[in-house]
């Protein structure tokens, strides 16, 4: 098989695959109108359960306008050096998250948006207690806060939030936060003062709108849910999944996120315990995921704490991974995570030595290329052979004109006589193709490359040339490709075609992120520096090239 035909196989099922993917975003089934009864359920601890997917009560929306209390309802912001924050009073929600170590866009002052209270892309972390005695079960319970702002000025913060019931029992529900870090502890101080027991269950949930991200065909990325099991460690959960079907998941330990691009917000809940993980969808476009844990119960005279951790920053896997088992998984590597974990590791302990993403990747790309060189090698051996025998298989179309029976037969007696194999050229190819798939991934994903300084005019790695040079280089490597792989396809609308690939291409890079361009364009270079190197070595060994 010719090694263009080959390329142009893999090509097109690659295209095939991505235009399936852009198909479903444009025109597979969208968000439709949902409604939940609002009947009256019993758990098998006698909690009332006000919906069958979610814990009592899942959103502010359910929970009435009626308090009990005369607090006033206010917003207390909060700064520390990775987070700027505004936390609701009313049931003492996260309704906006901004990142402060995370710039909008490069050099800006604004800082990079996460959760937002309002608008077309609503996106809050919503926590309380529920069951039998919960906080949360019927209304929101409005906190008392000693400050309407807070400031991280050491090396730790904390802020209580305290509400009374009107029975007695106590409440104070404590965000803590720590410097570097974008986890943050939320746990709740539980005192009975009452003559009864007390039985409460916390929940924490993720709610935003269910709008598509901005990934594109050839840059697929993900924006959706996700959660974690003791069976999977990582499971997408996508905002048609929550429209179409409810998510209901008991287990030992386990999360729910929700992923976008570069960044992750998640609720963790207590590690040692089970817990139950749910999905709903709110007002018809909001989507909702999160978690509620094990009953709690408070004995009068009894202080009790339940905690939880909240984060919200960067798709950093080894801060994730310290936090949940599969957590550094929503740094979303597909189906070769396995390889592109590992490459992942080597691009970082080159850019510790290096102490530049953009010589990084150029490094790992010769050592990747270099340690296939093998396998370059038996492609291009294999190509020079096919190409060899053009001569006889002319002669044997000539002879046998359309009898394609027996033109099949004499090409395999041809190939065994020659002991050429025609997949030769291609199972080279294939066997590449994870490895370089998996690197695309790397370089796709990693929030690390996200503003990251290269030289000259590329002064963004994960944003597309902005003068188009890489994208042009890469367009011109590949046309020398192609042409130090003489075609020996006969069909003229082939030739057109595989004639027209490195223009197409090109286009494509145009949009790409320079990052991936410069892996492109140096992987075509090294090729071509190999593909000569192997033909004059044959051609000093008497094999026919041309």
């Amino acid at each position: 098989m010719e090694s263009q035909r080959s390329f142009l196989l893999i090509g097109l099922a690659m295209v095939s695959f991505l235009l399936w993917q852009q198909w479903q975003i444009d025109y597979g089934p969208k968000p439709v109108e949902q409604t939940t009864p609002s009947t009256v359920q019993t758990d098998g601890n006698g909690a009332v359960v006000t919906n069958s997917d979610a814990p009592q009560v899942t959103s502010p929306e359910q929970m009435g306008v009626a308090n009990t209390t005369t607090i006033s309802e206010k917003v207390i912001s909060v700064t520390t050096d990775t987070l700027l924050l505004e936390i609701d009073t009313k049931g003492g929600d996260v309704i906006s998250a901004n990142l402060a170590d995370f710039p909008l866009t490069q050099g800006s002052s604004e800082s990079y948006s996460l959760l937002r209270p309002s608008g077309e892309h609503l996106y809050v972390a919503q926590s309380g207690l529920v069951g039998r005695d919960g906080t949360d079960s019927k209304t929101r319970p409005v906190y008392s806060a000693e400050q309407d702002s807070y400031t991280l000025t050491g090396d730790s913060l904390t802020i209580p939030l305290t509400y009374t019931t009107p029975d007695g029992m106590t409440v104070v529900k404590t965000f803590s936060f720590i410097k570097g870090s974008h986890q943050i502890h939320v746990s709740y101080g539980i005192t009975n003062n009452t003559s009864s027991s007390k039985q409460v269950q916390q929940f924490g949930q993720l709610k935003q709108s269910m709008v598509e991200g901005e990934g594109s065909m050839f840059m697929p990325t993900y924006r959706g849910g996700a959660y974690s099991t003791e069976e999977d460690q990582y499971k997408k959960y996508s905002f048609d999944d929550i429209t179409d079907k409810k998510l209901n998941k008991t287990t030992k330990a386990g999360w729910a996120a929700m992923i976008e691009h570069y960044f992750v917000s998640a609720w963790v809940p207590p590690q040692d315990e089970t817990n139950s993980l749910y999905s709903a969808v709110r007002q018809n476009t909001n989507a909702v995921i999160g978690f509620t844990g094990q009953v709690t119960t408070i004995e009068p005279g009894q202080t009790t704490e339940i905690s939880s951790i909240l984060y919200l920053g960067p798709k950093d896997q080894d801060t994730l991974a310290g936090i949940a088992r599969g957590l550094d998984l929503t740094v979303d590597y597909g189906f070769l995570w396995m390889i592109s974990k590992y490459l992942f590791a080597l691009l970082q302990i080159i850019h510790n030595i290096v102490g530049n993403w953009g010589y990084a990747i150029i490094i790992i790309t010769i050592i990747v290329k270099g340690s296939m060189y093998w396998l370059t090698k038996k492609q291009y051996e294999s190509m020079a052979k096919m190409r060899a025998l053009k001569p006889k298989m002319d002669a044997l179309k000539e002879r046998f004109g359309d009898d394609r029976q027996k033109m099949q037969q004499a090409m395999m007696e041809l190939y065994k006589k020659d002991k050429v194999n025609p997949m030769g050229g291609c199972l080279p190819l294939l066997l590449q193709m994870p490895i370089f798939l998996a690197l695309y991934w790397v370089l796709l994903e990693s929030v690390e490359l996200r503003h990251a300084d290269f030289i000259f005019w590329i002064t963004d790695l994960s944003a597309k040339d902005p003068y188009f040079v890489l994208p042009i280089l890469t367009g011109i490597s590949m046309y020398l490709l192609q042409k130090l792989q003489p075609m020996t396809m006969t069909d003229p609308m082939q030739q057109k075609i595989m004639q027209f690939m490195p223009v197409a291409m090109s286009l494509f890079f145009f949009i790409f992120p320079a990052g991936l361009v410069l892996y492109w364009l140096i992987s075509n270079v090294i090729t071509l520096v190999q593909a000569k190197f192997i033909y004059a070595s044959m051609e000093k060994r008497g094999l026919q090239t041309k």
